[in-house]
């Protein structure tokens, strides 16, 4: 008996939903600002002005942590802040004062967030681990006056469940060897080698780091020069397991946004199937078939997509989530750089300013037009195959 292709084999549950502004409640009180016309009500918004990718993703405690980057000023993207609401079933959010703020070492980019539980950091007690937050510095000036290294990551931890912030006193913890795009570390505990791995977008590649404290970092390898679409820089990448349909083995998704060389324009998010051991992810024989060389610039046909639509960028995963639930949550930027910036707004930016969750047990798959549609208007359930860029499989 052939066995089937691991493209075929990996399941999954699709449950698509909008993060809820019916009953958000501001932190200063009062829910005016979700009654105005036009205010998405079944996708998250900031009270005021711009927000892009979702950022620092946790749940600790029956909360749902969500921060963003967010520019407190403008409905223009601008000097990012880490906004933050909270949820208990990511229906109702509550907002939250401004997590982390701008500083020495430059603007607050994209990042992750994890419990610390065992206290590796040092940064808590065992009685009272952190909440370690993992983000990108970019120091506009150094950007400006051209050099390179403008980007590196830093940390800061909560011991109140992320209600306040301390910064780490010797950021950054991982310094940027020599590259414009060093940005949006994802990480995640790795139990085989009792270690930390952080994801990492840099430029045309993804690298891997690992660390035993999260305040020092060393790098395994690199991914991806070779594999998917290269017509824009990678960013907000993310590695999560996932089971295989009916077996008991696991393989790893790696998730990739990239700006622009999506399928229908501008911002996508790519994704590779294989395996990881801590120090190299190896792309699985079946998707090397199906995947496309790379040409020099890259092409959307290199790649398989998250999603076809143009409305569901720099997606990422919440840490945290227990393993009796089974699921990996995705929350994606309800928008796209092609045009983010141009939609007319007043108080905040519209459906630029939005995000949408997906909670999925199993790989992402390319969307039809009727899941996006799903998406955005209310809540759907769908139990339903894996469908790769050619080829079909069933639940």
């Amino acid at each position: 008996m052939t066995a089937r292709p691991i493209m075929e084999r990996i399941g999954m549950t699709l449950v698509t939903l909008g993060c809820a502004c019916l009953a958000m409640l501001p932190a200063s009180g009062g829910n005016r600002e979700y009654n105005e016309q036009y205010r998405p009500q079944y996708h998250f918004s900031p009270p005021r002005h711009w927000m892009n990718d979702p950022n620092g993703l946790v749940f600790l405690d029956g909360e749902y942590h969500l921060f963003y980057q967010y520019n407190p000023n403008s409905n223009q993207w601008g000097p990012m802040h880490w906004g933050h609401a909270i949820s208990k079933d990511m229906v109702h959010w509550q907002n939250l004062p401004i997590a982390l703020y701008p500083d020495e070492h430059g603007t607050i980019f994209s990042g992750s967030a994890v419990n610390d539980r065992n206290n590796t950091s040092g940064l808590g007690t065992p009685d009272h681990p952190p909440l370690v937050a993992i983000y990108t510095n970019h120091d506009a000036t150094i950007d400006k006056a051209g050099g390179i290294n403008f980007q590196n990551e830093s940390i800061a931890y909560s011991l109140d469940k992320g209600r306040t912030w301390t910064k780490y006193p010797d950021n950054p913890v991982l310094e940027n060897p020599g590259s414009r795009d060093f940005r949006d570390p994802k990480v995640s505990w790795f139990e085989p080698t009792k270690s930390w791995i952080m994801t990492l977008a840099v430029a045309d590649h993804v690298g891997f780091y690992s660390s035993k404290d999260l305040k020092h970092w060393v790098h395994e390898s690199d991914f991806g020069r070779e594999w998917g679409t290269h017509q824009g820089v990678w960013e907000c990448p993310d590695l999560i397991a996932m089971t295989v349909d009916g077996e008991a083995s696991r393989k790893y998704v790696l998730l990739v946004s990239v700006n622009p060389g999506g399928p229908n324009g501008g911002s996508a998010t790519q994704y590779f199937v294989g395996d990881f051991d801590g120090h190299r992810f190896a792309l699985d024989s079946d998707m090397r078939s199906r995947l496309q060389r790379a040409p020099a610039l890259g092409a959307a046909a290199s790649a398989l997509w998250v999603d076809y639509g143009t409305d569901n960028y720099a997606g990422v995963t919440w840490s945290g989530i227990p393993d009796t639930d089974g699921r990996h949550l995705f929350l994606g930027w309800m928008s796209n750089w092609t045009y983010a910036q141009k939609v007319p707004s007043e108080h905040w930016q519209r459906n630029d300013g939005a995000t949408g969750v997906e909670a999925r047990s199993d790989l992402p798959r390319p969307r039809t037009p009727f899941d996006a549609d799903q998406g955005a208007c209310g809540l759907a359930r769908f139990e339903q195959a894996h469908r790769a860029a050619v080829g079909s499989r069933r639940v």
